[in-house]
């Protein structure tokens, strides 16, 4: 965990102060970071290569701005993707003068290095991701999703409570941003993980309403 003040970040793997050896990321994915960040508080300008970039808005509006010239306001339901290819600076700041923003900050490492950098926003809206997995990013941009350079699939949704979902793909990892759940025999919560392996089908119900982010990797 990371707590600045402004800042309090939970990490699922090794980042940043926080460093567990058995905890360096899962398959492709690299960093999983929830980020609650204070009014009107935020990142400066700071630089990435050669990572695929992801940013999720749960709550709040996030104000991002890029050395490649874009500007954007993120609003929850928003898939913010930036590959940072041969290099990039952006920021990041809480949008808000009154209220805290709550985000999924997501790494993977790309199957190429040296691409040119990249940005793109897709502000999928509520009925997108209501009780159905989405397809938010992906390797071949297929049903609208964010280009990656990763054999990856990322899926999100928001589920209603009593609802349920099932998938069984690759290797599976499942991160819970808000409400609480049950995959298969265990009860999560936000903040909490699931990991499974390839073709193992996980049932997922909603006992609370939630909203959830699924990777399917090789």
């Amino acid at each position: 965990m990371t707590q600045a003040g402004w800042l309090n970040a939970k990490h699922s793997f090794s980042f940043n102060r926080y460093y567990d050896p058995k905890h360096m990321g899962f398959r492709s994915l690299r960093v999983i970071n929830d980020d609650r960040i204070a009014p009107g508080a935020g990142f400066g300008m700071h630089p990435h290569r050669d990572m695929e970039i992801l940013t999720w808005v749960l709550e709040g509006r996030l104000e991002h701005e890029d050395s490649m010239g874009h500007k954007a306001v993120l609003e929850p339901g928003h898939m913010q993707r930036m590959s940072a290819g041969t290099g990039v600076f952006h920021s990041e700041r809480n949008a808000s003068p009154s209220e805290p923003i709550h985000l999924f900050q997501i790494w993977i490492e790309p199957d190429t290095q040296g691409i040119p950098p990249r940005f793109e926003d897709i502000p999928w809206v509520d009925a997108d991701l209501r009780n159905r997995l989405r397809l938010v990013a992906s390797k071949d941009g297929r049903e609208g999703s964010s280009l990656i350079q990763q054999d990856a699939n990322v899926y999100a949704s928001k589920m209603d409570a009593g609802t349920g979902l099932h998938f069984a793909g690759r290797h599976v990892w499942l991160q819970v941003g808000t409400g609480t759940l049950r995959v298969n025999d265990l009860t999560l919560e936000a903040g909490d993980a699931v990991s499974a392996s390839p073709g193992e089908e996980l049932t997922i119900q909603a006992d609370k309403d939630c909203a959830i982010l699924l990777f399917d990797l090789v």
